[in-house]
């Protein structure tokens, strides 16, 4: 019971830390704090890319032998598709995901006042993106961070690079979707600044897109490329 309540605490606190720097970063480089003037658009994509992927990258090291280093209800609902997680803990560790998303934008409000940074981060369609193309884009950006999800952690044959693999994969999706969606690839990186600031437009963008992705990923991976490899263990289930 102990090491249960252990992998979920794990879980609420990797969230926290993954999300107050990503999205701290995201208010320093919108509020001007590195500068004088506003950041250029394009090094401000690189450093909201670099924050959100390196932190991840030492997070799911850190401790996924705790909890598998989830940090997104989309990794763990395709965990749990791919059939190497009990349905209890992955509900536990989604609603310790969205607590965690919460602290962490109530965190960076304590930090940047609401006149200087009213958004949170919040992932936005940009320009002319519709909600169904912002759905197509969040649910290809996540099979991408699934894929090495599987790939380097799941999977027993790949070589084990801690959350490297991972960690990149989210810096590359915010590259290419951070001007269009805000590439979240998660919906607990959407409901914490949502909560917190009260806006929801569009969210379910946040949440079918991630969740698809995830769905994707999953099935192609526990019937396509995973039926000689064992599911059974981290990050899916530390414990097994």
């Amino acid at each position: 019971m102990l090491k249960a309540w252990g992998a979920v605490i794990a879980e609420m606190g990797g969230t926290f830390l993954f999300f107050f720097v990503g999205i701290g970063a995201v208010g320093a480089v919108a509020s001007g704090w590195f500068a004088a003037n506003p950041a250029d658009p394009a090094a401000s994509l690189v450093v909201v890319a670099l924050a959100h992927g390196v932190v991840l990258a030492v997070l799911v090291s850190a401790l996924g032998a705790v909890s598998g280093g989830h940090f997104n209800p989309a990794v763990t609902f395709g965990v749990w598709i791919a059939g190497a997680i009990a349905w209890r803990r992955g509900l536990a560790y989604v609603l310790a995901q969205l607590i965690g998303a919460i602290l962490a934008a109530l965190a960076v409000r304590a930090v940047f006042p609401a006149d200087v940074f009213p958004s949170l981060g919040i992932p936005a369609l940009f320009d002319q993106i519709s909600p169904l193309v912002g759905i197509l884009i969040e649910t290809i950006l996540t099979v991408v961070l699934l894929a090495a999800v599987f790939g380097t952690a799941v999977d027993s044959r790949a070589p084990k690079i801690g959350g490297l693999a991972i960690g990149l994969a989210v810096a590359a999706d915010i590259l290419m979707g951070g001007p269009l969606t805000g590439a979240a690839m998660n919906p607990a990186r959407w409901f914490g600044p949502a909560a917190v600031t009260g806006d929801w437009t569009d969210g379910y963008v946040w949440i079918i897109g991630p969740l698809l992705g995830g769905l994707i990923a999953a099935l192609a991976f526990r019937y396509l490329f995973l039926p000689e490899a064992d599911a059974a263990r981290t990050p899916a289930e530390p414990t097994a």
